[in-house]
């Protein structure tokens, strides 16, 4: 129920590599000044893109290590959600995993109501749709498809990397799964803050459903750590080995002569970023073939590196 002190809140969804973080970076600059919270939902434990997101203005909760519709980790949402309450926002944008499913997000905002008596606006989700990957991906997991049907408003994001042609084939293939939400364009994460003032809920398309998330379908996820360095050459030989064996790959690492910088493999791009030092680089790896996919990350690194690294679960 909506009260004078209601938080609005939004859902931002997206499959992996769609842009959320950076989005979202953006959408916080423009309305610095504001009390606004953010709950950031990774499925590795390193939390990268919270690390990114840290800001003293912003009030932000990390819930990692899987999907917040799942039900290993809804309580933990809700208790997020509830924590977040108390902070008097006047927004609160909540990040989901690029393999979250938001089907029951409502489910679990009612949930949040009755066990702490949060008071949020439900203002809508706002699901990122990657055009220089959405059309291969599609076929992957049917995550993809209930991410954009259970959403207000579509962002098409990189549109600058794509022709005219895939452009409209992305609109094409949105329409097919969501007939009636309104649909952006963004590059370089930008969104103007528009849909803000609008009623993203009057392009309801689907009804509540069961999560596919759960812990069976919950993929391999991996973590590497090394306290070397290494060229950009050797490390985008390693990743290139590997690239088709996962769904992202995202991290920090030290690069010779070059310094630290954020790595983030998606498909077959690889996105370089100068970033702040770190204590070790590290890479979180999400797995599209399971527990195969750690004899070819040993055997690839072993061909293309050659030096020490330590791989966990």
């Amino acid at each position: 129920m909506q009260t004078e002190h209601s938080t609005k809140l939004y859902v931002l969804t997206g499959f992996l590599g769609a842009g959320k973080t950076t989005l979202l970076l953006r959408l916080l600059d423009a309305l610095q000044g504001r009390r606004i919270g953010v709950i950031q939902n990774e499925f590795g434990k390193l939390g990268i893109d919270g690390t990114i997101l840290r800001n003293d203005n912003i009030q932000m909760v990390e819930v990692n290590r899987g999907s917040i519709f799942c039900s290993c980790l809804k309580l933990q949402f809700v208790q997020a959600l509830a924590e977040m309450a108390a902070q008097n926002l006047e927004y609160l944008f909540v990040e989901s995993s690029g393999l979250g499913d938001p089907s029951n997000v409502e489910e679990i905002l009612q949930a949040a109501q009755v066990a702490a008596g949060a008071s949020y606006e439900f203002r809508g989700v706002i699901c990122l749709v990657d055009a220089v990957n959405f059309l291969e991906q599609r076929g992957d997991l049917e995550t993809v498809n209930r991410q954009l049907k259970h959403c207000h408003l579509a962002v098409i994001t990189k549109t600058d990397l794509v022709s005219p042609a895939q452009l409209e084939e992305v609109v094409r293939a949105i329409r097919e799964i969501n007939p009636v939400c309104p649909i952006e364009q963004s590059q370089m994460g930008s969104l103007s803050p528009q849909f803000l003032q609008d009623d993203l809920l009057l392009y309801q398309w689907a009804e509540g459903e069961e999560t596919t998330n759960s812990a069976e379908t919950k993929p391999k996820t991996l973590f590497m750590d090394f306290s070397g360095t290494v060229t950009r050459e050797q490390l985008t030989a390693f990743l290139r080995e590997i690239q088709s064996d996962l769904y992202r790959c995202k991290g920090f690492f030290h690069l010779a002569d070059e310094g630290w910088n954020q790595v983030d493999l998606v498909g077959s791009r690889i996105d370089w970023k100068p970033c702040e030092e770190k204590e070790l680089s590290q890479l979180v790896f999400i797995s599209r073939i399971g527990p195969a996919v750690i004899k070819h990350i040993f055997s690839a690194w072993e061909t293309c590196v050659g030096q020490e690294m330590k791989l966990r679960n």
